[in-house]
């Protein structure tokens, strides 16, 4: 298992993964834009891991507010340390860039919320859009 900055070769595995995952499905495509990802990439924090050579999850997290906007895992290669170490990573970077807690928002009664919650996530309620946010202090 290897943890890397993502680069604009990653995409088209970060995108499948993203597409193929079974919850927290991407229904609207327009939520998730070019734009977007490209800030991620240049401007926040966007690790990937590999396994023998081949991407197999990702998370980005914005620098500037401490919320982790995204992580997900290829469902083949879930269940191998990959979310943790991705996870474990980006809140140590959250971290030297001088927060002192980050956020998440996840679905309710999903494999996710109950991820996080094992992971010393607090649930702080829901929000108006029905999505669990959730805080953990670093």
């Amino acid at each position: 298992m290897n943890l890397r900055p993502a680069t604009p070769a990653d995409l088209p595995a970060i995108h499948a993964i993203r597409h193929g995952v079974s919850e927290n499905v991407l229904r609207d495509p327009s939520k998730v834009s070019d734009e977007e990802v490209a800030w991620y990439m240049e401007q926040a924090i966007f690790l990937v891991s590999e396994e023998e050579g081949e991407v197999v999850g990702f998370t980005c997290a914005n620098h500037q507010t401490g919320l982790v906007w995204a992580l997900f895992i290829d469902p083949a290669h879930e269940r191998r340390g990959h979310g943790r170490r991705l996870l474990d990573e980006v809140l140590r970077r959250l971290g030297e860039a001088g927060h002192r807690q980050a956020w998440l928002t996840t679905g309710a009664g999903t494999r996710a919320e109950r991820f996080y919650t094992a992971h010393g996530w607090r649930d702080m309620g829901r929000e108006l859009g029905g999505q669990v946010v959730f805080v953990r202090t670093l």
